[in-house]
């Protein structure tokens, strides 16, 4: 559990969600990605995204690491 509320695992899915939604943006302004498609890469990085400050909070609601 220490290894999935550690600060590596939270900031690699924020720039995880982060390459993402900057992929979907940039790849649909370019014509390579329907928009239904750039609309669901965008979803995943914003899930990603989600998860990461998920898991910020709770590493900071579990207190000092032991």
């Amino acid at each position: 559990m220490d290894f999935v509320l550690g600060r590596p695992v939270v900031i690699a899915l924020a720039v995880a969600g982060a390459v993402l939604s900057t992929a979907a943006s940039v790849l649909r302004s370019r014509g390579r990605l329907s928009e239904r498609a750039a609309r669901s890469l965008n979803y995943a990085g914003y899930a990603f995204m989600g998860l990461s400050m998920a898991l910020f909070v709770a590493a900071g609601l579990r207190g000092p690491a032991a």
